[in-house]
């Protein structure tokens, strides 16, 4: 059975990689003429025609004969590698799989960051001015790491929570032009989540909360989501404005 699973996910790995790589085997395959006569002649071909699709990859050498022996031999239960080597083969190539797929979304970002470089500066800029005119405002303090915050409304708990603990908040986020890019309230369900499965503002901030404090908090992108942002959704290098309101430490 585990010869069978890493083989899957050997077949998963290499399709994946095949639908993001432009490589095509140029290789000809002799045609064989097939007759298909029943269901099970049809479900067996295009079982076939699948799975060369998904293996043809500069990564997987594939040799037919050698495939179609390996599928006669697993028929009646034969195998010449053993199930260690099998194993050790599949790994390989999952690994060789995950390094070029790690390179291809390296040189993405890299693009990507390349192409908003201007707007990275300048969203840089806007968000230490920011930061330099907010902290110096009455009841703003600002952490050792840059984040900023103003106590709105003081609870009556007496607990803090952890990093490691699960809490339930209510919250706002809005970026500094004022636009709201998501709210608990507008969905009127509170948020409960792992804090230290959150953007690392989030992580430090609600740790210097008691359960009933609403706090404001202003992140710097480094305690946010970076330089490049978030989608359409989070700018790069931007500000991040948050009402968070803690109504609970779940246990």
């Amino acid at each position: 059975m585990k010869v069978i699973k890493f083989l899957v996910l050997g077949l998963m790995m290499v399709t994946v990689a095949f639908t993001q790589s432009k490589k095509q085997s140029t290789k000809k395959v002799p045609k064989t003429e097939v007759v298909l006569k029943t269901e099970g002649d049809s479900i067996s071909y295009s079982i076939g025609q699948n799975i060369f699709s998904n293996l043809k990859d500069s990564l997987v050498q594939l040799n037919l004969d050698v495939l179609i022996a390996s599928l006669k031999d697993a028929a009646v239960g034969k195998s010449i590698l053993s199930e260690e080597n099998t194993i050790k083969c599949l790994t390989a190539l999952n690994q060789k799989m995950q390094a070029r797929q790690a390179a291809l979304q390296q040189a993405t970002q890299e693009k990507e960051k390349t192409e908003m470089s201007p707007t990275i500066e300048k969203n840089k800029k806007e968000s230490e001015t920011f930061l330099a005119e907010n902290k110096i405002k009455e009841g703003v303090v600002t952490t050792a790491s840059g984040l900023q915050y103003k106590i709105l409304t003081k609870g009556t708990g007496e607990v803090s929570p952890k990093s490691t603990d699960q809490v339930k908040v209510h919250y706002k986020g809005t970026l500094l032009d004022g636009k709201v890019f998501d709210s608990s309230y507008d969905r009127n369900e509170p948020a409960v989540f792992p804090l230290n499965q959150v953007i690392k503002g989030w992580t430090e901030g609600l740790q210097l909360m008691i359960v009933g404090d609403k706090f404001q908090f202003f992140i710097p992108y480094d305690l946010a989501y970076g330089e490049m942002g978030r989608g359409a959704t989070i700018p790069p290098a931007t500000v991040l404005i948050f009402d968070v309101e803690l109504l609970d430490i779940v246990k």
